[in-house]
């Protein structure tokens, strides 16, 4: 069998890296060029040097867009991570109905991002109207919004996760720990949290990475916003490429800075989590 894989291997591996070379590393390219070129479409472009990334640091509201994107991630993190892990935690107990809860707190994530926003943005709005407003008034509005409609969407994923982790302790360890006389919370520091940080680390690159994302809760939830001010990268990506005439280069550029962003965080993330196996 091993010498027919090495004498086969390019039948197997050949169709999906034609397919990886078409559909990821071909327009990656190209959009590394069009992000230095004024174009209306693939055929017409003209190389304009760092003109497009010169324009894209320079507005205000994609300078805008990236703190709050860094906020909003960052609180969701929290949010998400901190509610699934308390979840999770009490799943696991011996409880009634356990399975059912699992599944009722996992149903959201079922649904399409666009029809969430688009229901919670009749719920937020139905409540704000108590105060004549609107979520679409008020960019900390929106920041809530975001937060709690996304929460409500990942925690039960995140949840599954946490509860692989928790499953995964071997009972005599917990055991081994109560007999040397540690209590509850001893236990969870000092044996629970440290034998699940491989799926807290998925969790957190999870949390943080969707939240960077984020695109088409943003849209549906915030639509029709005047101002701007609750656009999440990627929308004001999607708003500079498709709503400004002109700005396509522009919008291309914002991309390519986006993307930086997006691998920079990965990056970080995977040296931090070596590290602390390492340590470990």
């Amino acid at each position: 069998m091993q010498q027919a894989i090495k004498k086969y291997w390019p039948v197997f591996v050949g169709p999906t890296l034609i397919a990886f070379i078409i559909g990821f590393i071909v327009p990656f390219v190209m959009g590394l060029w069009l992000s230095v070129c004024d174009f209306t479409t693939v055929t017409d472009a003209q190389f304009t040097g760092l003109t497009n990334y010169i324009l894209a640091l320079q507005d205000t509201v994609f300078q805008h867009s990236f703190w709050f994107t860094a906020l909003f991630a960052v609180v969701s993190l929290v949010v998400i991570n901190v509610i699934a892990f308390v979840l999770a935690f009490a799943l696991t107990q011996k409880l009634r109905g356990t399975n059912v809860f699992r599944t009722i707190f996992f149903m959201p994530n079922l649904i399409g991002g666009i029809v969430l926003g688009y229901i919670w943005q009749l719920i937020f709005n139905g409540i704000l109207a108590q105060w004549n407003s609107s979520i679409n008034l008020n960019e900390w509005y929106g920041f809530a919004g975001l937060v709690i409609l996304v929460a409500w969407q990942q925690i039960g994923y995140m949840m599954i996760i946490y509860i692989a982790g928790f499953q995964s302790i071997p009972d005599d360890v917990l055991e081994a720990a109560e007999i040397d006389g540690a209590n509850g919370w001893q236990k969870m520091i000092g044996v629970t949290i440290p034998m699940m940080m491989s799926s807290i680390t998925i969790c957190m690159f999870l949390s943080i990475t969707n939240g960077f994302k984020l695109f088409d809760q943003n849209l549906s939830l915030t639509a029709g916003e005047p101002s701007k001010m609750s656009e999440l990268l990627a929308l004001n990506i999607y708003n500079t490429f498709y709503g400004r005439t002109g700005w396509e280069g522009v919008g291309q550029a914002k991309a390519v800075l986006f993307c930086i962003v997006v691998v920079a965080i990965g990056i970080i993330q995977l040296r931090a989590t070596r590290s602390k196996e390492v340590q470990q």
